[in-house]
């Protein structure tokens, strides 16, 4: 298996390779490693390691170079700038310490040689003060000379347009070489463990499993490919601001995903967009991201309960939100509500490190509720149902970007296992859900008032909510348990006779190391 991040924190990956190996695969996952050390460890029968990825390719151009005619000032690119600020503090530094050991000695000079002595010190304090600013100023430009470059400009686009016309599909190799950093970094050992099936996860990892079963092929070896779709490409906002970044990997996603045996992906919708999209032969297997209850190890600790991490009672209204922390996942929404649900708290189980959370944290304290706003880290995966269950109301605020709109995310799974009544956003197929089941409220995405009301009729009447749960086969359906059967029966189907029977998906004693998103 091949995913493109550190795996802590993905929890489909490892929901995924610990249920194979259950099933009786030899699972081997490849990750990237957050530094340049291998590391290694077991997920339940799976192992994980993670390799280091040099990304030279992933850097511009333009990054190397200096721009004498708009920024003359600017340092030249190769860490001349963070050296001459590190010996900048290193020269305060000693400064401040001279100046203190003067101070000591004071009574031991006279007072003219004091002054003097006084004098020299600062005058150097006022030089390395005006040359830490010039070292500043320097370093601005040249951070303006990377960062002014938003590849939307007309250049830039003809540039898009023109790789597109000469070499169509392959355009991306001049458009995101990046791309290739993953190859060079996982080719090798995809091809050293000699695999009987890959399975990609998301659209980078596609091209290195395409080109391990293509080199394969070419020693008379047979890979089978499975893609796993986790979004939609064409509904993805692009991680980075320039106009290459989307036509570079649709175009990468394009040239390899004919040599995909399966796809799966996690939503019906996303399904037939697939299936249109790149005219697949037969509909992607649908894989629903939701719990994993019997992954919990069996010397597990119990997990921490909601309410006691948040300072309150069993009597106090609390809404909860769990994963990603960002704008467009509407958490702004939900801050600013607050002042109009008095007496209602909120614990948003996020990383809490971001700078949007502590944004958040902010503004929280502007609108003078932030004794109301509870951050709270992430747990494993095994334990976010049961830790969810303290709160009266889950809550999935997002925005209506093109992925929102196809799927049911992970935390709606989570919330619904949790039995917890729903306050979600007008995004279609969840809406849709919500209204068809009964489980919570619909709002219009980014209203307050509306998040308002909807917070205000579920917890007017949360039993009119949790009686959706009820009813017979809503939450068995949506068990990571038959999940895993759909997985492993796409496997065998590629790879009939190995493998032993799939019996019992059993938990392990070991721990994996993952957290929520």
């Amino acid at each position: 298996m091949l995913v493109d991040n550190r795996v802590e924190g993905d929890s489909r990956v490892q929901k995924i390779a610990r249920s194979a190996a259950e099933a009786g695969w030899d699972v081997t996952l490849l990750g990237r490693s957050p530094d340049d050390l291998e590391r290694r460890w077991q997920l339940g029968d799976a192992e994980v390691r993670l390799l280091p990825m040099p990304d030279p390719l992933d850097r511009r151009r333009h990054e190397f170079r200096r721009s004498w005619l708009r920024w003359p000032l600017a340092y030249r690119p190769g860490g001349i700038a963070e050296h001459r600020a590190q010996w900048v503090r290193a020269w305060q530094a000693d400064l401040a310490v001279r100046v203190a050991l003067l101070e000591q000695r004071a009574g031991q000079l006279s007072p003219a040689r004091l002054r003097r002595a006084r004098r020299a010190l600062r005058r150097r304090e006022t030089a390395a003060g005006l040359l830490g600013r010039w070292v500043w100023l320097r370093t601005k430009m040249m951070h303006r000379v990377r960062s002014g470059r938003k590849f939307r400009n007309p250049w830039d686009r003809a540039y898009t347009l023109f790789w597109q016309a000469l070499r169509g599909d392959r355009a991306w190799r001049r458009l995101e070489p990046g791309l290739w950093d993953y190859e060079l970094a996982y080719g090798p050992e995809i091809d050293r463990l000699r695999p009987d099936l890959v399975h990609a996860h998301d659209f980078r990892m596609l091209g290195v499993g395409a080109r391990a079963k293509i080199r394969a092929a070419a020693q008379g070896r047979r890979i089978a490919l499975v893609w796993d779709a986790h979004e939609f490409l064409p509904g993805i906002r692009p991680w980075r601001d320039h106009a290459r970044w989307l036509p570079a990997h649709r175009a990468h996603e394009r040239e390899y995903a004919p040599f995909a045996d399966a796809v799966l992906t996690v939503s019906p919708e996303l399904a037939d967009l697939l299936r249109r999209e790149h005219r697949l032969p037969e509909p992607p297997a649908v894989l629903l991201n939701t719990p994993a209850a019997e992954h919990r190890p069996t010397d597990d600790a119990p997990p921490p309960d909601l309410r006691t991490e948040c300072g309150i009672g069993a009597d106090v209204p609390l809404l909860v939100y769990s994963g990603a922390a960002a704008p467009q996942r509407g958490l702004d929404t939900l801050v600013d509500a607050l002042p109009r649900l008095p007496g209602v708290h909120v614990a948003l189980v996020v990383n809490p490190a971001l700078r949007y959370v502590e944004q958040l944290a902010a503004r929280a304290a502007r609108l003078g509720v932030a004794d109301r706003l509870h951050v709270l880290p992430y747990v494993p995966h095994w334990q976010v149902v049961p830790f969810l269950a303290g709160a009266d109301v889950g809550v999935i605020p997002i925005h209506r970007w093109p992925n929102h709109e196809i799927a049911l995310i992970t935390k709606f799974f989570e919330y619904s296992h949790a039995r917890l009544p729903l306050v979600v956003s007008d995004v279609r197929t969840m809406a849709a859900t919500v209204r068809e089941t009964g489980q919570g409220e619909v709002f219009r995405a980014g209203d307050v008032d509306d998040f308002v009301r909807a917070v205000t009729t579920v917890l007017g009447d949360p039993a009119r909510y949790l009686a959706a749960y009820d009813r017979p086969g809503l939450l068995p359906g949506w068990t990571w348990r038959a999940q895993a059967e759909v997985l492993d029966g796409v496997y065998r189907r590629l790879l009939p006779g190995t493998g032993q029977p799939a019996t019992a998906f059993a938990a392990t004693t070991d721990p994996s190391r993952g957290a929520i998103r």
